[in-house]
């Protein structure tokens, strides 16, 4: 099968680190390489970081469609998928915040060693959703992979716009300090040792939705990205105009493995739920 072109690669650099919480590291960069990129349309916006391997020469300047074209795929840098948290095109600023667990995966790790002058190379953005001002209410939800585009959503909420919004963390420390024009009700569900998403879905299933049109932001672990679609869709009815709803990853899988397979989930998912739909 012929590789998909690849999108431009822009290399800018590693401006600053921040330690977050234990757990979320920021990234902030800079450089000529954003002032080449349109960002700001929408909340969720998301870059595909490029890691080089160790040890590997690559061909000057950077560009993954001659990688591709050249190198061995076991040569090939890792890619790995990220929220823009925040773009400041008037500081030249791109803030990228990071998950780390310890040495586990490639992006944490890199991210607890990046140091200013650091070169960071990515791809995009893309981007998809943006909190709409004829929507009565919004509604978000996510986990820590989530959290980056929730907290840009709330930011860019529309001046007193109803929010509620359910975050699901590992333990009490890893909340952070999130603002809002809107007037938002965040509810911080700390999980401890139970599954990724139990505690969301279980807040969100109890959740007595309020009249009027709502707008839905649903990211994080597929499986329960899954229930929680099965909630709005199939059972509330609401249509998938109104609805951002996406799986970030999948609890056993890397990067890699869930996007190969991504497509077909979904797909078996639309499957379901159409002939769960088709029952009611």
């Amino acid at each position: 099968m012929a590789n998909r072109p690849a999108r431009p690669c822009h290399e800018a650099v590693v401006t600053r680190v921040e330690q977050l919480t234990p757990h979320m590291v920021r990234v902030v960069v800079g450089g000529d390489a954003l002032t080449r990129i349109e960002a700001g349309r929408f909340t969720d916006h998301y870059i595909k970081v490029l890691f080089p391997q160790a040890g590997v020469d690559y061909p000057a300047p950077f560009d993954m469609g001659v990688i591709r074209e050249t190198m061995p795929r076991e040569t090939w840098p890792a890619v790995r998928t990220y929220t823009v948290r925040k773009w400041l095109p008037e500081a030249g600023e791109m803030w990228v915040d990071f998950v780390v667990h310890g040495d586990e995966g490639i992006a944490g790790p890199w991210a607890t060693r990046a140091r200013p002058g650091d070169a960071f190379r990515f791809m995009g953005p893309g981007g998809g959703y943006a909190p709409d001002p004829a929507a009565d209410w919004h509604l978000l939800a996510g986990d820590e992979s989530a959290l980056p585009a929730i907290g840009a959503a709330l930011e860019h909420m529309p001046e007193g716009a109803r929010v509620l919004a359910f975050i699901e963390i590992g333990e009490p420390d890893e909340e952070q300090k999130l603002d809002c024009p809107g007037d938002a009700e965040i509810t911080w569900l700390h999980r401890g040792r139970r599954p990724v998403g139990e505690a969301l879905v279980g807040a969100v299933r109890g959740l007595e939705f309020p009249p009027g049109l709502v707008q839905a932001f649903v990211h994080g672990e597929a499986t329960f990205v899954r229930d929680l679609r099965k909630l709005l869709r199939v059972e509330l009815g609401l249509p998938t105009s109104r609805l951002s709803v996406s799986g970030y990853w999948r609890r056993g899988m890397n990067e890699d493995g869930w996007q190969s397979s991504k497509s077909e989930w979904n797909a078996q998912i639309e499957r379901e739920q159409e002939t769960t739909t088709a029952a009611v």
